[in-house]
């Protein structure tokens, strides 16, 4: 009895190490500030919008995106890629049109390779004279809004879990007299 006390508790210590190791994936690369500032509300459309991050931002062709959308779901971001200067991003914008709220969603790939995405919002207070973006398909729309890519954290403490429970099944297992 007192082995398998001694075992369920190495298997507690050994579950608690290896979920405290997981908190410093959170300290990824994290957006400071951008121009327009989140929230904000400008006169005049931005000609890019500028996201400046914690840490620098590694250049990817075609994975660091962009999407600008405004009132009925157009689109502002001009072609091309971004620039990258270390830490700021810069993502150039059509002309805004109507006087309305734009978010902006972005996804950069940071210099430790992990993806960052994430998104902002302001508010245009006098309207341009502006075009939307031609519509682009649904596969560069999810690039660009960061949905799919990279394994979510759950799968990864799943499969801690189910390592340390065979590690424990094992270990009172092979305690057994034959």
């Amino acid at each position: 009895m007192r082995r398998v006390v001694s075992l369920l508790l190495t298997g507690l210590v050994a579950g608690a190490v290896v979920l405290g190791a997981a908190t410093p994936a959170l300290a990824h690369n994290v957006l400071i500030s951008s121009d327009p500032k989140d929230g904000s509300s400008v006169a005049a459309g931005p000609a890019a919008i500028t996201l400046t991050f914690d840490q620098p931002v590694t250049g990817g062709e075609g994975f660091n995106t962009i999407s600008v959308t405004g009132p009925e779901g157009t689109r502002w971001e001009a072609d091309g890629e971004p620039t990258i200067r270390d830490n700021v991003v810069t993502f150039p914008l059509r002309p805004l049109g109507p006087a309305a709220e734009y978010a902006v969603s972005y996804r950069i790939l940071s210099a430790d390779g992990h993806p960052v995405s994430g998104s902002l919002k302001f508010t245009l207070t006098e309207a341009g004279d502006g075009t939307p973006a031609p519509a682009t398909s649904t596969a560069a729309q999810d690039q660009a809004s960061g949905s799919g890519g990279g394994v979510p954290i759950w799968v990864w403490i799943a499969g801690a879990v189910v390592l340390l429970a065979g590690g424990v099944f094992f270990a009172l297992r092979g305690g057994e007299q034959r």
